[in-house]
């Protein structure tokens, strides 16, 4: 980890506490992170690029950190609200993973001015619909919700999002795997609470703005994701001029945790050849 001091607040932002991390110089690296974890996602990226990057990571609301309140809300206007708060200005990178991407990509598409990259990891543009197979832990992990078993559930998810397609919790780093489902664990006792109403982030998905994406973008995959999300990938690829796809091997849909040092060593690379 950098030695770079780290500041940690929350911000009081409509209506809501959101928790954040900010560490680094120059321009903007925010890191935002997918709808199964929290902030703790970044855990090997955020220290590491905070060298070369001021770095943001934070909770969204209802996760980690980031109690959830009554209300509507959608994670769009939260973000730019972070943003303001914390006076980050200059053109952003935004690096998001699964619903996180979505609402990186969300942003990308309303505020182009603000964006000078995009890094999509296990995810697709919102409003997306793919006619792919549904694994079948789907169900069994809505009958444990359901039931209010969330010991249950957050394994379930863990096998499903971090241990992926084809692989055995045997055959992932135990370490990396437990952080997974301790954060799908905590994002499961906010969810329970009931508080808050998600609202889309725009009037108008993403996947209906695709041709107006102008910033350079990288998706990054793991080759054990779900099916959604790997057709998600070709789907960008093939409608957006400016994408390219990397694919993680014996990684699932929190690649970054499977192969910390690999996907550090993409991310850089793509970096150098569009903005440093």
């Amino acid at each position: 980890m950098s030695k770079i001091r780290t500041e940690i607040g929350f911000a009081t932002i409509n209506n809501a506490r959101i928790y954040y991390e900010i560490a680094g110089e120059r321009g903007p690296f925010v890191m935002i992170h997918a709808g199964v974890a929290d902030s703790r996602q970044w855990n090997n990226e955020f220290g590491y690029f905070a060298d070369r990057f001021k770095v943001l990571r934070y909770d969204m609301r209802g996760y980690g950190n980031s109690e959830p309140v009554e209300g509507d809300y959608n994670n769009l206007d939260d973000l730019v609200a972070l943003l303001n708060y914390l006076h980050i200005d200059l053109p952003c990178i935004l690096m998001g993973c699964s619903m996180g991407g979505g609402l990186a990509m969300d942003f990308a598409l309303s505020y182009p001015s603000r964006v000078k990259a995009l890094i999509m990891v296990g995810s697709g543009p919102t409003g997306l619909d793919l006619n792919v197979p549904e694994p079948a832990k789907f169900e069994a992990w809505d009958k444990a919700y359901d039931a209010g078993d969330l010991d249950l559930a957050a394994e379930l998810g863990t096998q499903i999002w971090f241990d992926g397609m084809g692989r055995t919790p045997e055959q992932v780093d135990p370490l990396m795997r437990r952080l997974a489902y301790d954060m799908g664990r905590m994002a499961l006792s906010h969810e329970a609470k009931k508080l808050g109403k998600r609202l889309p982030n725009a009037e108008v998905s993403g996947a209906a703005r695709l041709n107006q994406l102008k910033a350079p973008l990288l998706v990054i995959v793991g080759e054990h994701d779900i099916p959604y999300i790997l057709a998600a990938a070709d789907y960008m690829v093939e409608k957006i001029p400016s994408a390219r796809k990397v694919t993680i091997k014996d990684a699932a849909h929190l690649a970054n945790m499977d192969h910390p040092e690999e996907f550090k060593q993409i991310i850089s690379e793509f970096l150098e050849g569009v903005i440093l």
